[in-house]
């Protein structure tokens, strides 16, 4: 079954120009705005590609030849008059993981409907459901999500029938293209250049699909493709009535770049969502992320990131900063996954992370393992806070989403009980 996707008035962040894949890329502030940066430009032979921070327009993307020393350049910049800050746009990737054998649950392909959609059975009956308590949640308190949730990712399948009818138009940052964000336009396109600083983005993006699926994405070009509409998959089984609103912010190979993700941050803000899901992590703390996540918060988005799987107590950003819950990834016997990485520092709550039973490109349903497919468990949950007290935001969401199944310190608060999180937000003072 398919409905008509809702689209929202979108915030246009400038004309961009295209710069060139192996060129040096640096994320700058300068609170004076764009023709002040131009005119640092003009004496540097550097090139504004474009804002970052939509209608704010006080962080740009600055670009110059990749025979340039970037290092060198970088000290440049930040000596210069008028410019607050700037760093090295990073190159993130994801990465693959091996998966465990697929779940019973994805071989029972019983339909069934799920709040208007067709979906598989095992979908809606898979051990993590009953495991952070949804349907009690949806029955005792008659929630089913409200607001929207941004999701940047890969993207999404805008005709996958289970989520096609709760689709707001986002925007592909990676093509500079306003609308479905779809991340089908990935496939047989050729990865992205490396010209800038790597950093690894330590989290699991493994799918095993459908035996029905007669597609192979087996191939390093395609490593990541799925992910995004997984995870929205996952948010639309917590919150079903909540919107998603698809940010492409990271290519079918895994990569994509620091400013895209700050770009993706701004936007959601801008265009009214209500949660902010990053199922990624990289390891280096960067300033202007931080400034955008704060922005975030003060405008009352609720902040989500997956804690990496590096299996390490280790900080990762964003879900190391102080207004971002990190979740954690846990077994359905309530330890902590292998892969997880844990610690009070980083993680605020775990979820569920193993076999994670979705939806997948092409109309299909597929499996995933990883801390990426534990955060938009707590996406979902944040939607759902949102249907029993509609301005609640980051501290009344951290607040709620700590009345959790206690397991250690490692793991922050504990285990996600939606039953304890949405009973908490209808009668606290906050």
């Amino acid at each position: 079954m398919k409905a008509r996707a809702l689209w929202v008035v979108l915030v246009f962040f400038g004309l961009w120009s295209s710069p060139a894949a192996a060129g040096n890329r640096f994320i700058v502030r300068d609170p004076s705005g764009l023709t002040s940066l131009q005119q640092v430009c003009l004496v540097l032979g550097c090139n504004v590609a474009g804002g970052l921070d939509g209608t704010l327009s006080k962080v740009f993307l600055v670009t110059t030849p990749d025979l340039i020393d970037p290092n060198a350049f970088l000290q440049i910049l930040q000596s210069q008059p008028g410019i607050a800050h700037a760093e090295l746009d990073a190159l993130l990737k994801v990465m693959q993981a091996t998966a465990a054998a697929p779940p019973s649950g994805l071989s029972d392909n019983t339909p069934v409907n799920y709040f208007g959609a067709t979906v598989i059975h095992g979908y809606v009956s898979q051990p993590a459901i009953a495991i952070i308590r949804l349907p009690d949640t949806q029955t005792a308190f008659s929630v089913s999500g409200a607001g929207i949730v941004a999701v940047i990712d890969t993207g999404v399948d805008p005709a996958h029938p289970v989520l096609q009818s709760v689709l707001v138009a986002g925007y592909d940052f990676t093509r500079n293209i306003a609308g479905s964000a779809s991340e089908l336009t990935d496939v047989n396109q050729p990865s992205i250049g490396s010209g800038a600083s790597p950093a690894m983005v330590n989290q699991s993006s493994a799918a095993i699909l459908d035996p029905a699926s007669v597609f192979n994405f087996g191939q390093p070009q395609y490593q990541a493709f799925g992910h995004g509409t997984m995870v929205s998959g996952i948010i639309h089984l917590v919150a079903p009535t909540a919107l998603i609103m698809p940010l492409k912010a990271f290519n079918a190979d895994g990569t994509g770049y620091l400013s895209d993700v700050l770009r993706a941050i701004y936007f959601a803000v801008q265009n009214g969502a209500s949660v902010i899901n990053m199922s990624f992590s990289f390891s280096t703390y960067s300033s202007e992320v931080a400034r955008a996540v704060k922005y975030a918060t003060r405008h009352q988005a609720i902040c989500v990131a997956s804690a990496g799987n590096d299996g390490k107590e280790e900080m990762v950003y964003p879900a190391a900063l102080s207004n971002v819950m990190g979740v954690a990834s846990t077994t359905n016997n309530d330890t902590v996954s292998t892969f997880s990485n844990y610690g009070e520092d980083l993680v605020w709550v775990a979820a569920p992370g193993e076999g994670i039973i979705t939806t997948y490109p092409f109309g299909t349903f597929g499996a995933g393992w990883g801390t990426s497919f534990s955060a938009p468990f707590v996406s979902g949950a944040a939607a759902l806070l949102l249907s029993v007290r509609a301005n609640c935001n980051e501290a009344c969401a951290e607040r709620s989403l700590a009345q959790a199944v206690w397991i250690s310190p490692d793991l922050g608060n504990g285990r996600v009980d939606l039953y304890r999180a949405t009973g908490a937000a209808s009668v606290g003072p906050y």
